[in-house]
């Protein structure tokens, strides 16, 4: 029943679209709603038939075609006031909404803000994390699987929010639940967000993050410093960068012991020598050895060295993007062909996406 009732929003959102394209080509008026969604898709084949080798988010099957997510985003904004109603369905929407069930599992996001002064403004809700290079909508992305870096961070946040403005830097500053968690079992358990940022150009930011706060189902405090860098070189070429460390303290005998940490960075290479293809390379380095971040099913952390070539290739409203990937582990973490521990794991994506 939950699962009909989420398809029926995405049906009734879809009846919205095609009405509210009808008021504007009968009226001269804006309409201050903008509907956009898209659709994805892949085919992921790891060459050692282990789906358990995959180890980052929404691409957890080997040999087998899956659907991403069917999404839908309504913006609403009038005056001062705005708001966002961003919704999805299929497995890369039930992943990134882990901790939620029924209704819930179908939002991303779901938040209205208000323009106190041209430079500030508050918002409250649930939205997606301020934390990292990547998101959850894949056509932002140029690759298709998903980091380390992202699958281990946060993914979402669930409070209040304000955001100021002042000429080249923004500083947001704001309170939440606990890392994605839209409902807390733990009211006192909250986590403080924070981020600066500074543009040298309109084409070469930067933005530090920061998140910290407690788990809600144990004494754990969490920490995450980040640090995201784009560029635009010329006109093929950008770069961007991301660099994080997360501390975990565990709490003992009523008292808190010394943090145990995981870090990463990835550098983005991206390059467009042709309209409708472009190429990007993603190096990572991903290290966990003391496990905080649940790196495998098997007994070892260790640092994880991953290099990722996409091609992102346009066909009309359609976009393909075979994908080649190898990770490479100090440690056993992934398994051959014949089930054995090895340090080496590779893998082939094509996939795809539409967006309207």
């Amino acid at each position: 029943m939950i699962r009909n009732l989420s398809v029926t929003l995405m049906l009734c959102t879809c009846t919205l679209i095609s009405f509210s394209q009808e008021n504007l080509s009968s009226s001269k008026k804006p309409s201050p709603f903008t509907f956009t969604g898209y659709v994805d898709g892949y085919f992921r084949n790891d060459f050692s038939k282990d789906v358990l080798n995959n180890k980052t988010s929404f691409t957890n099957s080997t040999g087998t075609l899956a659907l991403g997510m069917l999404s839908e985003k309504i913006d609403f904004a009038k005056n001062k006031f705005s708001f966002t109603a961003d919704l999805g369905i299929g497995k890369r929407a039930k992943e990134f909404a882990y901790n939620d069930k029924g209704v819930l599992a179908s939002v991303k996001q779901l938040y209205a803000s208000y323009q106190l002064t041209d430079w500030l403004k508050v918002t409250g809700g649930t939205w997606a994390t301020h934390v990292g290079y990547e998101v959850v909508d894949p056509y932002v992305n140029r690759n298709y699987s998903m980091s380390y870096l992202f699958s281990y961070g946060p993914f979402l946040h669930t409070g209040l929010k304000a955001d100021a403005a002042f000429g080249k830097s923004g500083l947001m500053m704001g309170i939440s639940n606990p890392t994605d968690y839209r409902k807390s079992t733990s009211p006192n358990k909250k986590a403080l967000l924070l981020q600066y940022s500074y543009a040298f150009s309109d084409d070469a930011k930067i933005y530090f993050n920061y998140v910290g706060g407690q788990r809600p189902t144990d004494e754990a405090k969490i920490r995450q410093f980040d640090v995201v860098f784009t560029d635009k070189l010329n006109d093929q070429i950008s770069i961007g960068f991301n660099g994080t460390v997360n501390s975990t303290t565990l709490k003992s005998g009523g008292k808190y012991g010394d943090a145990s940490t995981w870090s990463g960075a990835a550098l983005y290479l991206n390059l467009d020598p042709w309209e409708k293809i472009g190429f990007t390379q993603r190096f990572e380095v991903f290290s966990d050895r003391n496990q905080l971040s649940g790196l495998s099913t098997s007994a070892y952390g260790g640092t994880i060295y991953a290099n990722t070539i996409s091609v992102n290739i346009k066909a009309g409203p359609l976009v393909i993007v075979p994908e080649y990937r190898i990770d490479n582990c100090s440690s056993k973490v992934f398994h051959d062909k014949k089930g054995s521990e090895t340090n080496f794991e590779s893998s082939f994506i094509l996939a795809g996406y539409i967006k309207f």
